[in-house]
């Protein structure tokens, strides 16, 4: 009999209310979690611009051994540009939980580092419990691109760009021999240097920045933006 009563007096997490140390308990569990996850996908950033700085190597290395040809650097831009996007994409998964973590950090962490018990975001935990649901990025795909172009890309593009252009007056000869333009116009890889580059700075010029987000981009259901792959 002893033993029904206690089963019967033990608390249900559906009805009973959670207490002040089993709430906090829950956010700290809740943030280190968001907070690795951050860094896991940070982590991730940091290989993919360490595969672009070892392909830029590996390019001119390369190109300027033995003047072969400067087409080499023309694949080697594309080559770094599909690094680009392939961080871009993976920025735009890192800023998922980075956005979470920042949440719990400036409604959570601050008032009670302050005395004040009042979150600066009023919904914030709805906020977070909806996100929980039905994550979506809060960025976009050009938002994420420039981002990591300002960040790494840019000096490697520039780079690249004067390795190309420097090549010619280097290697003048491999320049007039070299096979690849013997089988196509030479305004095709000049073509593909520049269509690229202006690509890039019509990313920089016309892409609004990355600013913290509001509480539209948090409610918003997007179902393009949902996060369907982790």
């Amino acid at each position: 009999m002893d033993e029904k009563r206690k089963e019967f007096s033990r608390p249900v997490f559906e009805t009973d209310a959670l207490t002040r140390a089993e709430y906090i308990a829950a956010i700290t569990h809740f943030y280190r979690a968001e907070l690795d996850r951050a860094n896991t996908w940070r982590m991730r950033l940091d290989t993919t611009t360490n595969w672009a700085i070892v392909s830029t190597i590996g390019i001119f290395s390369f190109a300027f051994s033995s003047g072969h040809p400067s087409a080499s650097i023309i694949i080697g831009m594309y080559l770094v540009a599909n690094f680009l996007f392939l961080e871009a994409r993976r920025f735009r998964y890192f800023d998922v939980w980075k956005d979470r973590v920042r949440m719990v950090e400036i409604n959570f962490y601050k008032p009670l580092l302050q005395r004040d018990l009042v979150s600066p975001t009023e919904s914030w935990g709805s906020l977070v419990a909806a996100d929980l649901l039905s994550p979506h990025f809060k960025i976009t795909m050009k938002q994420a691109i420039k981002q990591r172009l300002q960040r790494n890309y840019l000096i490697l593009f520039i780079i690249l760009l004067a390795g190309w252009i420097g090549h010619f007056f280097l290697f003048p000869n491999a320049t007039i021999n070299d096979p690849s333009t013997d089988m196509m116009p030479w305004w095709i890889p000049v073509g593909l240097v520049i269509g690229l580059y202006f690509y890039l700075a019509y990313i920089l010029i016309f892409t609004p920045p990355i600013i913290e987000p509001n509480l539209e981009l948090w409610t918003r259901n997007d179902s393009k933006d949902i996060v369907r792959d982790f």
